[in-house]
């Protein structure tokens, strides 16, 4: 069902004031129908750091406008210190961030072209936001559509899994120290462009050195963490992610502890919005959230409310692939709750295999370089970023297979692993990758965990492990909806490193597993779409003349002479011009992950962005590098930033740090 609405005729507004009440300026981007003034409509408020002038004007234009013409003000804010706003930007998610975002929101709700009613929308990091400010009760926002977003800044974002350092970390860091540095557009601020650009060259933070700061679970990653108090949130929230993402626990977890109306779709998806992304089947995500703006906004009963709680998508099981367009499978709804109430269905690790249950003494102490094929943490880019064949990291590592299944296996939800293990080291950590092994021996992903064992009861406390002393030992993989075919088998592979996911221990530690069992979420298995989605709609794409296209690459490289073993990523986002406005941009990310099968003091991540915008005679570029390595107890980051104007260096800021290893 979609909205009654007629298209409106709408006009755009580049660069929108909205003055703050310590004199920051921060810059809008308005789409509205051109009636609003003399019809008010609802807003919806997208909030977020990545720049509406250049960095987010692709998807910004297949989803405002499309809004927009359906009766709803839509409003692009770039967050203090980033894009056309004033002001300096301190970190994620600060208190400042959610304070300038709830005075916004009553901005928007006193302008006479707005009804008063405000919601608000946003992927990863306006997702984030969004449920963060919902928990702040603004009296005008009504409802929330949240995207590839957490509820646990700690256990579920780029900075830590399990307890473990996730090497995102850094790689996200670098991007946000490159991001944030760039300068406002002259077109929109005139002639204070270059002082903001300086201002923001010499504040801008080296967000990992932040984050290292905060190794456990502390008030740091509790502030902004909606799970420490799901009942502060009383709007009504819609909330997707994807399977090729990083985020598809939130979406479960939030329709089964939020007690207002919430509804959560889990599709195929990398890091992108539902009408555009890949791996396909696209749905009409706007028809979705109009949908649901519709219920909650304008007060139209139409049954938003009484939709599925949880839709997900069940991949049919097949051979990996680095990039996918396009995944079989079909469509489930469970009508209440998510998961949690499916049945499960214990498999026994032993020496034998997986299945009924028998001894099990193995030993595991894996080469460093173990987890090559895990892909990336998520699938922002979408280049060939997925997890790869996993049989290379299945030969390192200690593995149990099934028999051939004896019909179809659907697993919907998180498998949990219980592990009895001993450790000859105070500082350990595990894999656990559940795999589908195909009848060639192929071996596909179907989820993961991992978990540093020094926080296996907490990770706001952790403590060091006895050499020798026994651990029954609890683990929860990331959510799945997965089929495994008939004839096929399940592997259960565990190793004691996973790089360049995560960070290793400072020392090689052995393992000895004497027990394991993991418990699988089933649900029958179907052959038909129990939910029909519209089909992916969107406005007009964004109009560029591109100069250079897109590139990604992803490779990995063994230096026979020194053992090291090295991953070498880029991600070209080409060379653009923005047809209406004339602005040049253009970027490149690199990455390099080294490290020796035997050492993992050897481990190295180091970071490289070109950024570059310019308009006729006018040319600016950064230039950010960072390094990251360890030894026994400290993590150690060198970073760097260049800023050149018409190729004149005009700006240089060199930094170093030294943090202390916590049980990490």
């Amino acid at each position: 069902m979609t909205s009654p609405n007629t298209l409106l005729d709408i006009e755009e507004l580049p660069d929108v004031g909205i003055t703050l009440s310590d004199g920051c300026r921060l810059s809008a981007r308005i789409w509205r129908p051109k009636n609003a003034g003399t019809a008010p409509v609802p807003a919806i408020l997208e909030y977020l750091p990545y720049r509406k002038r250049d960095g987010t004007c692709a998807r910004d234009a297949l989803t405002h406008p499309y809004m927009a013409k359906r009766g709803y003000a839509c409003i692009r804010v770039d967050i203090r210190g980033n894009g056309d706003s004033q002001g300096l930007m301190e970190d994620e998610y600060t208190q400042q961030e959610l304070d300038d975002a709830v005075e916004v929101i009553h901005w928007l709700a006193a302008q006479d072209w707005c009804s008063g009613s405000v919601g608000m929308m946003g992927i990863s990091w306006g997702g984030f936001n969004a449920l963060q400010v919902a928990a702040l009760q603004p009296d005008p926002l009504k409802a929330v559509v949240s995207l590839c977003s957490t509820a646990d800044r700690y256990a579920d974002d780029i900075h830590y899994k399990g307890g473990c350092l996730l090497n995102e970390n850094l790689g996200w860091g670098a991007t946000m120290w490159s991001f944030s540095s760039r300068a406002p557009d002259p077109a929109l601020v005139g002639d204070a462009w270059r002082e903001m650009w300086m201002e923001r060259l010499e504040n801008e933070p080296f967000l990992p050195t932040v984050w290292l700061r905060h190794q456990t679970r502390d008030t740091y990653w509790q502030h902004g963490s909606i799970c420490e108090d799901f009942s502060a949130i009383r709007t009504p929230v819609l909330t997707f992610s994807g399977w090729g993402d990083s985020y598809m626990n939130t979406v479960p977890l939030l329709v089964e502890n939020l007690s207002v109306p919430t509804k959560g779709i889990n599709g195929p998806w990398i890091h992108k919005y539902p009408h555009f992304a890949i791996p396909g089947p696209r749905i009409g995500f706007l028809q979705e959230a109009l949908r649901w703006w519709d219920r909650w906004l304008k007060g139209i009963e139409n049954g938003a409310e009484d939709d599925p709680d949880y839709r997900a998508y069940v991949m049919d099981g097949v051979a990996p692939e680095r990039r996918s367009e396009h995944r079989e499978g079909r469509w489930i709804v469970e009508t209440e709750g998510a998961t949690s109430h499916l049945p499960t269905e214990t498999w026994h690790l032993s020496n034998h295999g997986l299945g009924p249950e028998g001894p099990l003494d193995r030993q595991i102490n894996t080469p460093l370089h173990c987890g090559m094929e895990c892909g990336e943490y998520g699938s922002f880019w979408a280049g060939p970023e997925l997890p790869g064949d996993q049989r290379m990291d299945d030969a390192l590592s200690c593995c149990c297979d099934s028999d051939p299944l004896e019909a179809d296996l659907d697993i919907v939800g998180a498998p949990r692993i219980r592990l009895s293990l001993t450790s000859d080291k105070q500082q350990a950590q595990i894999a656990v990758r559940l795999n589908h092994v195909l009848p060639d021996g192929t071996s596909s992903r179907i989820t993961y965990g991992v978990l540093n064992l020094t926080h296996r009861d907490s990770h706001s406390d952790p403590t060091p492990l006895k050499p020798g002393e026994s651990y029954d030992i609890t683990l929860d993989l990331d959510h799945i909806a997965y089929r495994v075919p008939k004839g096929h088998r399940l592997r259960v592979a565990v190793s004691t490193s996973y790089w360049p996911m995560i960070w290793p221990s400072p020392e090689r530690p052995t393992l000895a597993l004497t027990q394991g069992q993991i418990d699988l979420p089933m649900r029958p298995a179907g052959s038909n779409d129990e939910w029909t989605f519209p089909p992916a709609d969107a406005d007009e794409p964004w109009k560029i003349t591109v100069l250079k296209d897109s590139s990604n690459t992803r490779r990995t490289e063994i230096d026979h002479a020194t053992g090291e073993v090295r991953l070498i990523i880029e991600d070209d986002n080409g060379r653009t011009i923005d047809d209406d406005h004339g602005l040049m941009t253009a970027s490149v990310a690199r990455e390099t992950w080294v490290i020796h099968p035997d050492d993992p003091l050897s481990a190295r991540g180091t970071c490289h962005w070109t950024d570059e915008m310019g308009r006729g005679d006018w040319n600016i570029r950064t230039e950010t590098h960072c390094e990251m390595w360890a030894d026994h107890a400290d993590f150690h980051l060198k970073a760097s930033l260049f800023a050149y104007e018409n190729d004149t260096l005009v700006y240089k800021r060199d930094l170093s740090d030294k943090i202390p290893r916590t049980e990490m």
